[in-house]
Formats: structure tokens, sequence, C-alpha cells
């Protein structure tokens, strides 16, 4: 097993981590990108969010969270001004910074500096966001800063069963870690749950090849872009996997 020693007693170990210092919690501030904002979650943004997710008018954004559809933007507001006040979950509104507007949200959450943990979840991007520029952009915003903080490992977990969720963790270069079975129960509901991670040590690669995706060359006039993220990390990607991901 490579990065392990053997101790005195002829056991193997993990590789020495020295002068650790666990980092600080994010903090509540926003994080800029080119071509996004991501503001720390406020009710201010509860409006123009209510209306970017009502352009998904069969409600499919919230099969796999544990809350929502929301009927009224009252009712939206309500859990907007809740999440707003939480530590972790840690919610940012994620801005079109050419419009000003809010398209969507994300969040750090299971924030463990002791072991230099974090997790990003409660992702809900509006049919506006998804799949997107700036979707993948802002993803790779709240990575660049967990790793800048000090954090070595950064987690990705969904539904087993969230494919959609699980070909976007492929696509970002996170690797697959298991499934965890009856993990979670939620809406009255079986969750068996889907690791995927990326850590310190294969971050600075991942990170370069996000530059070179978003890079506006690797995009034509009409916006296509010219190398697939897919292609580009598909390495990064099979380089963390700790277990096949066929038939899982």
């Amino acid at each position: 097993m490579p990065d392990t020693r053997i101790n005195t007693l002829g056991q193997p170990i993990g590789w020495s981590v020295p002068d650790w210092t666990p980092p600080a919690r994010p903090a509540r501030k926003p994080l800029e990108g080119t071509r996004v904002r991501l503001e720390p979650l406020a009710e201010s943004h509860a409006a123009d969010l209510f209306a970017a997710n009502a352009a998904d008018r069969q409600g499919q954004l919230w099969t796999y969270l544990a809350y929502g559809p929301f009927e009224t933007q009252d009712s939206y507001r309500a859990w907007v001004r809740k999440m707003a006040e939480s530590d972790d979950p840690q919610f940012f509104a994620i801005l079109d910074r050419s419009s000003g507007m809010a398209l969507g949200v994300a969040s750090y959450l299971r924030i463990d500096p002791a072991n230099g943990c974090i997790e990003v979840g409660h992702i809900c991007f509006s049919p506006s966001l998804a799949g997107g520029v700036l979707a993948t952009e802002a993803m790779a915003v709240m990575m660049r800063y967990a790793f800048a903080l000090g954090y070595r490992r950064y987690e990705w977990k969904c539904d087993a069963l969230n494919a959609p969720s699980r070909r976007a963790a492929r696509r970002l270069g996170l690797g697959f870690e298991g499934v965890f079975k009856s993990a979670t129960l939620y809406k009255g509901r079986n969750r068996d749950t889907a690791w995927y991670a990326i850590t310190d040590r294969l971050w600075p690669r991942l990170d370069s090849l996000f530059e070179r995706w978003l890079d506006p060359a690797n995009f034509d006039a009409d916006g296509r872009q010219q190398v697939s993220l897919s292609d580009l990390t598909r390495p990064v990607y099979e380089a963390g996997c700790t277990v096949t991901e066929a038939g899982w």
C-alpha cells in the first residue's frame, strides 16, 4: 500500500503529518470568481432564487433534497431565513456576475477543522445555472477556498440513485470511494449514499485543470467548449477512486 510506514512493531501505519495545524472554519464572506460571485446566503436572495427555481416546473430540483419543493415565495423565504443563520451547513448564494442575479445555492457542511475535512452539499442549481460554466466555476471556487484554508479532504456525497449528482462529481474530478448502504432516511424513504472526494495531494493538479477549462480561450464565439472538463479531469478522478464505480 503506498504512503504507509512500518512502526517499531512491524505494523503498517499512515504517513506522517508533521506540525499539523487545523485550518480555520470558512469565513462568512463573499467568494469571487471570474463569472460568478458567491455570497453568504441572505433573505435578500430569496426572490431571485425562487424565481430562478420556478423554471423547473416539474420540481425535479427537490427530488434528492430533504426539503422542498416550496409552493410559495413566502415559504421559500422562511427556509432561506433559517438557513442563512446556520453555521453548519454554511450556505452561499451563487450569483451571475454579469446580471447580479442569484441562480442557485450550495453549502459547506460537516466542517471538521480538527481532521481537515469539509464537505460540499445542499446543492440546488436552477435550470439557468445547472450544467453550465457558471455552475462549474462556483464549484471550483468553493474547492479552491477550502484548500487555501488548509483543509486536507473535500467531500461530495449524494443519494446513490441521483445520477446527475454522481456525473457532476465525476466531471469535477472527485474520486469515488463507495456506497454506504441504508445511510440515512429522508422524505420517508431510504437513502444509500455515494461518496466522492478530492484530497490536498490531488488538488493542485485538479485546480490547474479547472483554470485550463475555464479559460475563455477554451470556448468559441458561441460559447461551445473546445475541450470537455470530463476529458481533462478523468485522470484525476481515476487517481482518486478507492474502488471502481462499475456496478454501484
